[in-house]
């Protein structure tokens, strides 16, 4: 992984950039999970059951996985600034279509558009940051790039849910829209160009994929994060059921899973830059224990919002340095590698999602699938702990100590 530090990238500088990119991890953060919280509004808006209208946040989250890898490919002899200003302007663009949508299928095409920037937009911009800084605060800036996302669940999710709710659903997304302007701007002024090598194209990024580490590196976020959703696409009936927390009280539990979400990132990119490697062990090992004692801690309220946070905050720990361990690997398909991270996420919360409705048709009850999801977790140890080996073997002549 290279930097480019140069006399003009002074901190100031380097902390406005992260800035903008947080700003877009914010508005693609608010949009991806505000459709969650208005899903009945949405299906009287466009004349659909509530269930059909949740086909509208898996409309996005396709997008996800689609676009994160095709835009970091086809966009490899783009400048990177240029790259992430197209990626938010189509941002705006099918947040603007979602909030003028008059039918379901209108709908669910505009939100299949919001989608795909999503990935390859945290993904350039985690290359972005940590080219700006030097290599011993890679998965620092990598961090910050990203913290926006987690502060959405805190602020823009239940701002933007109120403001549905009381505008009429096509409000947050004209608002998000608005952010997405916002962040046009900040990008514009903030992010230094970053002219692409001349040895960088399609079939550079590409090289990626031959990579053994790499697709280590994605099995380990696919598995390790697929236990967390198990246990949070399921969070309000659990804490209704177990904790006996009212509907209503569910937003502050979210809000404190959120600010878990939030320190974790900020932490975890701390810690990556210290060891990465030991830090997703940890963080993998941590991930697991939550989850096999949030069971038990959902049967109180006290303690239910120890376990949320708990939960945010591990599972939080993890992205910085997969992200960063992804760039590592890749070596000339950065981009790439960084923004397949975000698909392989998508479908981790598919994967949990699904392995928690098999948990509980099985008539098992709501504190089974966070132990379900432990499983899972210590699956995606043991892939990294492979991983690990499989880099002291290529490596046998160059290792070091401590």
């Amino acid at each position: 992984m290279t930097t480019s530090v140069t006399p003009d990238t002074t901190a100031r500088h380097v902390g406005l950039a992260l800035f903008a990119l947080a700003t877009g991890g914010f508005a693609i953060g608010t949009t991806e999970f505000v459709t969650m919280g208005l899903l009945p509004q949405i299906a009287d808006g466009v004349g659909i059951s509530i269930p059909t209208a949740g086909h509208v946040v898996s409309a996005y989250a396709i997008g996800v996985v689609v676009g994160a890898p095709v835009i970091a490919a086809l966009g490899a002899r783009t400048g990177r600034k240029r790259l992430l200003l197209g990626l938010m302007a189509v941002f705006v663009l099918g947040n603007v279509l979602s909030a003028v949508a008059s039918s379901y299928e209108f709908l669910m095409a505009a939100r299949f558009l919001t989608g795909v920037p999503h990935g390859a937009f945290f993904g350039i911009g985690a290359v972005v940051g940590a080219s700006m800084v030097p290599a011993s605060r890679r998965a620092w800036a990598v961090s910050m790039s990203m913290v926006g996302l987690p502060v959405a669940n805190v602020i823009g999710v239940p701002l933007t849910t109120l403001m549905g709710q009381k505008l009429g659903w096509q409000a947050p997304f004209l608002a998000v829209g608005g952010l997405g302007l916002l962040t046009l701007v900040a990008v514009w002024f903030w992010v230094t160009p970053q002219p692409v090598g001349s040895d960088v194209n399609v079939r550079s990024e590409l090289s990626a994929l031959a990579r053994p580490q790499v697709w280590m590196a994605l099995l380990v976020g696919m598995v390790g994060f697929g236990g967390m959703f198990a246990t949070y696409s399921y969070i309000t009936p659990t804490m209704t059921e177990l904790a006996g927390f009212s509907e209503a009280a569910v937003t502050i539990v979210l809000a404190v899973y959120g600010v878990g979400m939030t320190c974790g990132t900020v932490i975890g990119g701390r810690l990556a830059d210290r060891n990465l490697m030991a830090s997703l062990y940890s963080g993998l090992i941590a991930v697991m224990v939550v989850l096999g004692t949030f069971g038990w801690l959902a049967q109180t309220k006290p303690t239910a919002f120890v376990g949320v946070f708990a939960m945010g905050f591990s599972a939080s720990i993890l992205v910085p340095a997969l992200q960063t361990r992804l760039m590592d690997v890749a070596h000339e398909g950065q981009s790439l590698a960084a923004s397949l991270n975000h698909s392989t996420l998508n479908i981790a919360n598919a994967l949990g999602a699904w392995l928690g409705s098999v948990v509980l048709a099985a008539g098992y009850g709501y504190e089974w699938p966070s132990r379900a999801g432990a499983a899972l977790a210590a699956a995606g140890l043991i892939l990294a702990l492979v991983s690990g080996l499989m880099d002291h073997q290529t490596r046998p002549h160059h290792r070091r100590l401590g």
